[in-house]
């Protein structure tokens, strides 16, 4: 069986990602952040929709939600913590809960830090991890809702996955990541190469979305915090690594 995955750009950053089976002809869709191009990008590829899959309740992620389900009644799985926030929702998961995907297993992390009940979609056999607002192309959500330590926690979690890992987040902010990225570990050669690529990608109006996670623990600042040249170039050295995460989010937050 081949999963084919098709991320389509909703308004100026917003990423949504179809989830096609080539053999059962099952599809589904991580976060609506718009359902118009998603049912005209369905409609031309003359797929149904069986499932929405739901990151966080942000509206950028479900203002396609019930626009979908009345034209495809499809079902929508949403996080347990907000499933009371999520436009249609019909089933809730939470860490640790594991459903079937076309004869695939979809492991569900928690990842609380952007919002309180945020989750993290795993299919470990794809080596697929649809992160929503956690972990970006060399950066993570803001904290709306969460404390630092609460999203430190939760990118430790991603961070342990295979680095095989193929990272789809809900926007396209590398640029702007890479550049601020640039301020907190400048001497990372890793880093200097993967800026100029994305500096590149972006002036040809490319997507920088998926990237690895062996890209993102090579050269992303926040699932760096405890790595000492970090601590050291902020005046930290010594500090627990949640604090200095904290510093980085403050930094970015200002930037």
């Amino acid at each position: 069986m081949t999963l084919e995955i098709v991320q389509l750009l909703c308004g100026r950053d917003n990423y949504a990602a179809l989830l096609h089976d080539t053999a059962s002809g099952m599809t589904g869709v991580v976060d609506t952040p718009d359902g118009g191009p998603i049912a005209a990008e369905l409609k031309r590829r003359g797929w149904g929709l069986d499932v929405i899959w739901t990151t966080h309740h942000h509206g950028d992620h479900t203002a396609g939600h019930l626009l979908l389900k009345s034209a495809y009644n499809c079902k929508i799985i949403a996080p347990k913590r907000e499933f009371a926030k999520v436009p249609g929702a019909d089933t809730a998961v939470s860490g640790g809960d594991v459903f079937n995907f076309a004869g695939r297993q979809v492991s569900v992390i928690d990842t609380p830090g952007h919002t309180s009940g945020h989750i993290t979609f795993h299919i470990p056999d794809e080596n697929i991890m649809f992160a929503g607002d956690t972990l970006f192309a060399l950066g993570c959500g803001r904290l709306l809702e969460d404390t630092p330590q609460a999203m430190w926690t939760s990118l430790q979690k991603l961070r342990a996955l295979s680095p095989h890992t193929q990272v789809y987040c809900g926007h396209e902010y590398t640029e702007s990541n890479a550049r601020f990225a640039l301020t907190i570990e400048p001497d990372n050669p890793a880093l200097q190469a993967r800026a100029a690529k994305v500096f590149a990608q972006r002036a040809s109006s490319l997507p920088t979305v998926p990237s690895s996670l062996s890209e993102e623990i090579a050269t992303n600042p926040f699932l760096r915090a405890d790595h000492p040249a970090i601590a050291a170039h902020l005046g930290m050295t010594g500090e627990a690594p949640d604090r200095v995460f904290a510093e980085i989010r403050a930094r970015k937050d200002r930037f």
